[in-house]
């Protein structure tokens, strides 16, 4: 199982990103959580097979309709992640 933390900026918080990813993630049987951070930007852990992350790092590039993301940045996850997807 691979683990990648997303960080995306942009029209990102207060359009119903993390729950859109929320379901994404749990369409395609990833755990993980997603989160708004201080500085305007959202963060997303997932887990799970390859295939699966890679699809949710593509829909991460637009988001939901109401969302504009300007950039993502994806760095390798070390950390255990537990079972379900969260949002914070």
């Amino acid at each position: 199982m691979d683990a990648v933390r997303f960080l995306i900026e942009g029209k990102v918080q207060g359009v119903f990103f993390r729950a859109s990813t929320r379901e994404q993630a749990r369409r395609l049987g990833l755990a993980g959580m997603a989160r708004n951070l201080p500085d305007g930007r959202v963060e997303v852990i997932a887990a799970g097979e390859p295939e699966a992350i890679e699809t949710l790092a593509g829909w991460l590039h637009h988001g939901p309709p109401q969302a504009r993301v300007e950039r993502v940045e994806r760095s390798p996850w070390t950390t255990p992640v537990p079972p379900g997807f969260d949002v914070g």
